[in-house]
């Protein structure tokens, strides 16, 4: 996808945009509750941190940046499709909004809060693809004592489209081994290691293996639990799918863009709506996701 290298004729002080890693171009934000960096390749969130407090977020320290290449960490954007895709192989996993060039349209301070705006619409390289459909994405990025992210798309087709999307928020934790996440108890369970559907759970999620599960026709919040005492909890709107993430030794260690050591310290749960969960909009019509992070302990 072209780059645009846009952005808005005029910055709040508490934002600047820049080169950044692999000559990549990032938006960073310094607001009075919050900080965060933002990578127009993807629209990728790639940092954030309250004020006084930690970083909310794990990032690679194996990971590409290149605009050929999703950067692996932060809050890579799924969308239209997730993992494979089901009628084109080749084309690329988790489609291919987390490898396109954003534009970055509009930043503002509202109180203590940083708001960002990025837009992405069709192509004629997206409507080569598996999913050749004309469409409007804007994300929305809040950056303040909580992060707040909001993915609406708009079909401008003439006809009904379906589509998949999630947010592939990877966390940062203290030790994967000790982390619970708790408020999907209750959900079925399809299990991608395996291939097969589990039985709900009645305690929260633990630790033990690969895991890689998607929750499906799950509502509501989730709570990470960090064995250091730190408490995340995800509220999300709109979103029918959770899907849980931790790659363990083996699969780590077939990812080249992954440190090998790395997994202990990271978790992924993901806003999503994927698989029987996809969404149906009709032509003009426009479905908002978002999801809110909200840090204790």
């Amino acid at each position: 996808m072209s780059p645009t290298h846009s952005a808005p004729a005029t910055l709040p002080a508490s934002v600047h945009c820049e080169e950044g890693t692999g000559g990549l171009t990032v938006v960073r934000v310094a607001g009075r509750a919050g900080s965060a960096e933002v990578y127009l390749h993807g629209a990728q969130v790639t940092g954030f941190t309250p004020a006084g407090g930690d970083p909310l977020l794990f990032l690679s320290e194996a990971s590409r940046f290149e605009a050929a290449a999703a950067i692996r960490g932060g809050v890579p954007i799924c969308f239209p499709w997730f993992g494979a895709n089901a009628t084109d192989p080749a084309a690329p996993s988790h489609g291919f909004a987390r490898l396109s060039e954003w534009e970055f349209v509009d930043a503002h301070e509202t109180g203590d809060d940083v708001v960002l705006v990025l837009r992405l619409t069709d192509t004629a390289a997206t409507r080569a693809s598996a999913w050749p459909h004309r469409f409007e994405a804007v994300y929305t990025v809040t950056v303040g004592a909580r992060l707040t992210l909001a993915l609406r798309v708009t079909n401008l087709e003439t006809d009904a489209v379906t589509f998949e999307e999630a947010l592939h928020t990877y966390l940062r934790v203290s030790e994967v081994r000790g982390t619970t996440v708790s408020g999907l108890q209750g959900t079925p369970i399809l299990n991608q290691v395996t291939g097969l559907t589990e039985p709900a759970e009645s305690t929260p999620v633990r630790f033990t293996a690969e895991t890689d599960r998607l929750y499906l026709g799950s509502r509501g919040s989730a709570t990470v639990t960090d064995p250091d005492g730190r408490m995340i909890t995800i509220e999300a709107d709109r979103s029918d799918s959770t899907v849980v993430w931790n790659p363990w030794t083996d699969k780590a260690s077939t990812l080249a863009d992954f440190g090998d050591d790395e997994w202990p310290g990271m978790v992924c749960v993901e806003t999503a709506n994927v698989r029987r969960d996809q969404v149906h909009l009709d032509a003009g019509q426009s479905h908002t996701m978002s999801v809110v992070f909200d840090v204790s302990g």
